[in-house]
């Protein structure tokens, strides 16, 4: 599904340059899932506190993201079990502009989210030279360790509020694939809220207005549950069963 397009040319742009005020690479992140039949009045609302970031014309970006792990899926257990320090570790390609990065995306004790990365020419399935550098500085996890795990892709829109405190973002067309197995939840919304500290907020006072709580799930824990019907996931069993009600309610 992409991101109502229509309504996304009545808000002001911002630009790759302007944003680089709000980068937030170190940020508390609070994430929403809903049906994408309440997409277009929750634009409608917003339009006039944000900004939507476009590039070269365009305002929603198609994403294509590998992700590693240990061969017991260790990484996804970390948060499966609710480890307080857990990691995330991808390639990451911005397909429109065809950038791509080697990404790692660390959540620590405090509920904080710290990323760094590296640019790369493509998505490669080794993790090779500074890449490999940066690893092990951040995780100490060697590469070796590592394999490609799942496929993600998804359509993301990127917001900033007016103020320049914030930075929201909303991806549809979820879809994932693993070897030649695909899974795709085209119903499915998921917004994302990034601020420095957590603080007033007018996408998170429309969220509650809506009725819509805060979600803690991330879209490679549920690309692993959706893929993997064998995996431990008792603890996601719940979160499941309501995004798979959510992606299918009719509106």
């Amino acid at each position: 599904m992409n991101t109502c397009p229509e309504i996304l040319q009545d808000f002001e742009p911002i630009t790759l340059e302007e944003m680089d005020a709000v980068k937030l690479m170190n940020r508390i992140d609070t994430k929403y899932v809903f049906n994408a039949g309440k997409l277009s009045a929750i634009l409608e609302t917003i339009k006039k506190e944000y900004r939507v970031l476009e590039v070269n014309g365009v305002r929603s970006t198609h994403y294509e993201t590998l992700y590693f792990d240990l061969e017991n899926h260790g990484l996804y257990l970390q948060h499966h079990n609710g480890k307080a320090n857990r990691v995330k570790i991808r390639c990451r390609r911005y397909v429109d502009s065809d950038l791509s990065f080697f990404e790692i995306k660390i959540k620590n004790n405090k509920g904080r989210t710290v990323k760094e990365r590296i640019k790369r020419k493509g998505i490669c399935e080794d993790i090779l030279g500074k890449s490999e550098e940066l690893l092990r500085m951040t995780t100490g996890i060697s590469s070796g360790l590592l394999d490609p795990s799942l496929w993600v892709y998804f359509t993301r829109t990127t917001f900033v509020n007016i103020d320049l405190t914030e930075r929201m973002t909303i991806d549809t067309g979820l879809h994932f694939k693993k070897g030649e197995s695909e899974v795709a939840y085209p119903g499915l919304v998921i917004a994302e809220l990034k601020q420095e500290k957590s603080g007033k907020s007018f996408f998170q006072s429309l969220m509650r207005q809506n009725h819509i709580s805060d979600f803690s799930i991330s879209k490679y824990c549920l690309g692993v549950i959706t893929m993997n019907k064998e995996i431990k996931q008792n603890n996601f069993k719940s979160k499941l069963l309501q995004i798979k009600k959510i992606a299918h309610a009719t509106n």
